[in-house]
């Protein structure tokens, strides 16, 4: 009799023992909570990025398709002599071949006026510009530190500190200013206040003029910005942040996003931005909407409580389930375990956790 409760408390443990409910708690809240966040037009590639989203405290944010509306105008180009046709040709041309984000406001701006010259050859000179040659002449197009490289002087302007301004020169002279304009999204003041209600700080970083910078930044509550930014520094910025023991999400959209996307804790892009931007991204956005960032960060505090709500009841049925198996009231009334109980016991609890992970499903975010 000794031997046969023996060997029904030994098949009782094992089956209580099984680590169904363990093994199936992580997983499937991660899975419906990937879930939940396609239905809300967050597309999250890796599942450990939507598991540490909610301990992200400083974001950092670029200007150009994630703050502004990302569908700049040119406002005027300022030539600093009458043009030739040529000189139209030239810029025009040389931004038809662009891959910068603002050279489609340009062609637009120009494509009744000039027409593509295919002998022009560009070359693109990474956060700074790109460089043409034509007839023994080299033209440049790009930020004001880059002019005022290429020109080894000040250049001035007469924008308005919102406005976006590339430079055209020659190796010789200032040949125009252009001038783009880009609405800020009109939720971004909003989004930035529920960021640091949840105690996040948020940074703005971009290629623009200092100017710049700082008129978008004070337009929407942002207290940490800096402009005329190389995709080399916005890596050291991300590093700096981390060095502090910062956990660093970075939102972009462009090429020379890509790798602060790669550097940051938590990558965010914008779907509507460049591909590489994307690929290095642990999280897209499918509708470019800010507003994602926030609920981002709720859906990640809720599946780290499920997880978390998971495991304590896989533990709480072995730590209880456990001892009754292997016979502790035995001695006291008699009580032994019967395995099929003890099996449906251990179904019910990886019912219990994949129910648990469900009800996210029926969470707003």
């Amino acid at each position: 009799m000794a031997f046969t409760h023996g060997i029904i408390a030994f098949v009782t443990v094992l089956i209580i023992a099984c680590p169904c409910a363990l093994g199936l708690a992580t997983p499937t809240a991660i899975m419906v909570g990937m879930g939940k966040g396609a239905e809300n037009g967050i597309l999250i590639k890796d599942a450990n990025a939507l598991d540490r989203a909610h301990l992200i405290n400083a974001i950092i944010l670029d200007k150009t398709g994630t703050i502004t509306e990302g569908k700049p105008t040119v406002r005027i180009i300022q030539w600093q002599q009458t043009p030739t046709q040529e000189l139209k040709n030239i810029l025009y041309t040389i931004e038809k071949k662009s891959e910068h984000p603002l050279a489609n406001a340009i062609t637009n701006f120009l494509e009744k006026e000039a027409q593509t010259n295919p002998d022009i050859i560009i070359e693109s000179i990474t956060g700074k510009g790109v460089q043409a040659n034509w007839e023994q002449t080299t033209y440049y197009i790009g930020s004001r530190n880059f002019a005022q490289d290429i020109l080894g002087k000040i250049v001035d302007s007469t924008g308005t500190n919102a406005e976006t301004e590339v430079f055209f020169c020659s190796t010789k002279e200032l040949l125009a200013t252009i001038y783009i304009h880009d609405k800020i999204k009109a939720n971004a003041q909003q989004i930035i206040r529920q960021l640091k209600e949840l105690n996040i700080e948020t940074h703005l970083l971009t290629g623009d003029g200092q100017k710049t910078a700082e008129s978008v930044a004070n337009a929407i509550g942002i207290l940490n910005y800096k402009g005329e930014v190389l995709p080399k520094d916005k890596n050291q910025y991300i590093k700096s942040l981390q060095e502090q023991g910062k956990i660093v999400g970075m939102v972009g959209d462009g090429i020379n996003d890509s790798a602060a996307l790669a550097q940051s804790d938590i990558g965010i892009a914008m779907v509507l931005g460049s591909d590489i931007a994307i690929d290095s991204a642990a999280v897209t956005i499918t509708n470019s909407n800010l507003e994602k960032l926030p609920q981002l960060i709720h859906l990640s505090r809720l599946t780290s409580r499920t997880i978390k709500q998971n495991l304590f009841w896989a533990f709480v049925y072995n730590v209880i389930g456990i001892p009754l198996a292997a016979g502790i009231l035995f001695p006291i009334n008699g009580f032994l375990l019967n395995p099929m109980i003890a099996g449906a016991c251990m179904a019910l609890s990886s019912v219990s956790v994949i129910s648990n992970s469900l009800l996210l499903k029926f969470k707003k975010i």
